[in-house]
């Protein structure tokens, strides 16, 4: 706990300000001081009714003092402050949750392009369901900070202060104990009842996320379960899970019934210390009967605000939680990628000098190496599977730092092994290459990547849906959209990673003519296992064991050698 506490207190100070720079005002004090108003007059409006109903008895029963009393005012107060409790209500719910529902987007947002930059991004790939985790489950936990926590704390401050008040202008000893035990009684049993359910909230934080990944790793992979007979014990796994949930929540609901029956057992012996007090003082005169009720009824609603803290307290645990786990990323400051770049000298697209690469706790998996690239010059980068053929593009993108030497390129774009496709329309899956594009220049992509005419087949063209990953595509068609957003990008030098893996003959060598056609004047690099991708190259680099083993020039009896060991084309 002692090692926790500093980084706690680190993650938290960023995080509550850069929410405060997110919501501005109105977040912090409209909502809080209309839900401090609601309160106030909802008490007054108690305190006002008991006082009104028996002055009114009291008055009656003397007809001289009867036809002298004033019914209008007090009734129009009664109705002013019951209008104006619901419509501070209705204020502070539409104020809080709207600013809060904001907030939370623009932090949604903002983790979002925290965790797309280079080398973040890498972690995505590895664990998506457990940062996707954190752009949802995690963030709605900051919530319970200001809405559970903030605005019912200050609407119970002002409830104490308004009851100090009250009775401090009957005895002013009388208002201070009011205050002093109302505070130290309401936020004390909430402090309680947090730090007693910290633990229990956090574990159940932590199976709730252990739950959702089995469950993602038992409906995506459950074909590769059932084939190696580990789908029972992947149901297990989830059952499992799930008990501990249950059993996090079976504690968190005794301890909030807990919780409960100790703000009960406050608020009733406030009611009963205020019967004798209020007794008292009318005994001696000091206040009228109708006063004495106006007390009594204050005492039974003082402590009604501090019970709203107790959810809020019992899903404290999980708001830390999430604080220790964002409060890095909403405190980085997100500048352009770009900007963070080391230039190449002139007339280089790409200067590695010395370069070695390692994975933390990992051998090195890349270098010594040096590699120059001109502008303009294409590359093709082969070797067997794991010679590090991906690791040094995902350097030249960025993606993948350097633990030493120098790792200079011109802004580049990659396309994967993968072809990343959203659950969007074809429109929208090409702008992510360049937002501002036209139509004009989205079919002119799509025509050069040859894909024009299958989308001009589809009903609703360029505004046509895909399923999620691409789903409604086929896997050529897939890959030519990627490459359409390739010849998209505004970039003068383009990484593919086995462009053409996974296509038919004729489908890849209509790939990559057509790739050597939009590619003139850019510099390209290939990490390729086939014939027919090399063969754009001007220069082929082998590699072993993350080091460059030999580099052969167009022309020469070493690129020949260096091609025929590659896989030949089917159709050759």
């Amino acid at each position: 706990m002692k090692g926790r506490k500093p980084s706690l207190r680190r993650s938290m100070k960023p995080l509550l300000h850069t929410l405060a720079v997110m919501a501005g005002r109105r977040l912090w004090l409209g909502g809080a001081l209309l839900a401090a108003l609601t309160v106030l007059m909802g008490m007054a409006l108690l305190g006002l009714s008991g006082w009104f109903i028996a002055a009114t008895a009291l008055a009656g029963l003397v007809p001289a003092t009867a036809l002298m009393f004033d019914v209008f005012m007090p009734s129009a107060g009664i109705r002013l402050l019951a209008l104006g409790r619901s419509g501070a209500r209705y204020a502070e719910r539409l104020v809080t949750h709207d600013a809060t529902l904001a907030v939370l987007a623009a932090l949604r947002e903002k983790l979002f392009r925290h965790w797309s930059r280079p080398q973040a991004a890498r972690l995505l790939l590895l664990r998506p369901a457990r940062l996707l985790q954190r752009l949802t489950a995690d963030v709605d936990a900051l919530d319970n900070l200001y809405l559970r926590l903030l605005v019912p704390g200050i609407a119970a401050l002002g409830a104490a202060l308004l009851a100090a008040l009250a009775f401090g202008i009957m005895r002013w000893w009388l208002g201070l104990l009011t205050l002093a035990w109302l505070l130290l009684a309401g936020w004390g049993i909430a402090l309680w009842h947090g730090l007693r359910t910290r633990k229990t909230a956090i574990r159940r934080a932590m199976a709730l996320e252990t739950l959702r990944l089995k469950s993602v790793d038992l409906v995506a992979g459950q074909a590769e379960l059932l084939m190696t007979g580990r789908l029972p014990a992947q149901v297990a796994a989830v059952q499992a899970c799930d008990a501990r949930a249950a059993q996090a929540d079976d504690r968190l609901y005794r301890a909030e019934a807990c919780a409960a029956q100790a703000y009960g057992l406050a608020s009733a012996l406030t009611l009963s210390a205020a019967l004798p007090a209020m007794g008292w003082l009318v005994e001696g005169q000091r206040i009228g009967v109708a006063v004495a009720a106006l007390g009594i009824l204050l005492a039974l609603s003082a402590m009604e605000p501090f019970a709203a803290l107790r959810r809020g307290a019992a899903e404290a645990g999980r708001s830390w939680l999430a604080v220790r786990r964002l409060g890095a990323a909403v405190a980085a400051d997100d500048g352009p990628p770009s900007a963070e770049r080391e230039k190449p000298a002139g007339g280089l697209a790409v200067q590695l000098d010395q370069l070695r690469v390692a994975h933390p706790g990992w051998p090195e998996i890349l270098g010594p190496l040096d590699l120059h690239v001109r502008e303009g010059e294409r590359i093709a980068l082969i070797g067997s599977s794991g010679a590090g053929k991906s690791s040094l593009l995902s350097v030249i993108a960025g993606e993948l730092p350097a633990a030493s030497g120098r790792a200079a390129a011109l802004p580049c774009c990659w396309m994967t092994q993968r072809t990343e496709l959203f659950r969007d329309s074809l429109r929208d899956n090409l702008r992510l290459a360049s937002p501002d594009a036209g139509d004009a220049a989205l079919w002119n992509a799509l025509e050069a990547a040859g894909l024009a005419r299958d989308i001009k087949a589809l009903p609703q063209g360029l505004d046509t849906l895909l399923g999620e990953g691409g789903l409604g595509l086929s896997g050529g068609q897939a890959r030519r959209l990627a490459l359409a957003r390739l010849f998209l990008h505004p970039s003068r030098c383009w990484l593919l990673d086995e462009a053409t893996e996974g296509l038919d003959a004729v489908t890849a060598a209509d790939v990559m003519q057509r790739l050597a056609q939009a590619a003139q004047g850019r510099t390209l690099l290939l990490a390729t296992h086939w014939q027919r991708e090399a063969r754009l190259a001007d220069r082929i680099i082998w590699l072993a064991d993350g080091r460059i083993a030999r580099q052969a020039q167009r022309g020469t009896r070493e690129y020949e050698l260096a091609l025929a060991r590659l896989r030949p084309d089917a159709a050759d």
